[in-house]
């Protein structure tokens, strides 16, 4: 199992990335345009589980089988620093646009 993982690593971080962005896009649509707190809190979820979760779980897959901090461990790391730091700034500016177009 581990083997299928590594091989197709980089897809499969592809994969939850865009899973992630459009929970991320729901979770705004939810809010602003639904209305609905239900649909928000299913969408936050579908973010954590689709984003934050498996993407570390990959990570620390990665470097229990490769024994070494190499270049995708580090765009994971990249990706949990940048969604702490900065990323934070890109999600307000997101969160104001999204509040913007689905208020009308």
């Amino acid at each position: 199992m581990y083997n299928s993982i590594m091989e197709n690593k980089w897809t499969i971080l592809l994969i939850l990335e865009i899973f992630a962005w459009s929970a991320t896009t729901f979770m705004f649509y939810a809010r602003y345009k639904m209305q609905s707190q239900f649909w928000f809190n299913v969408a936050s979820a579908i973010l954590v589980l689709t984003g934050v979760v498996p993407q570390v779980l990959l990570g620390v897959v990665n470097f229990v089988v490769t024994k070494e901090f190499d270049v995708f461990t580090f765009v994971i790391v990249l990706l949990i620093v940048y969604g702490f730091t900065i990323g934070k700034k890109h999600v307000q500016k997101l969160d104001a646009w999204a509040q913007q177009k689905f208020s009308r």
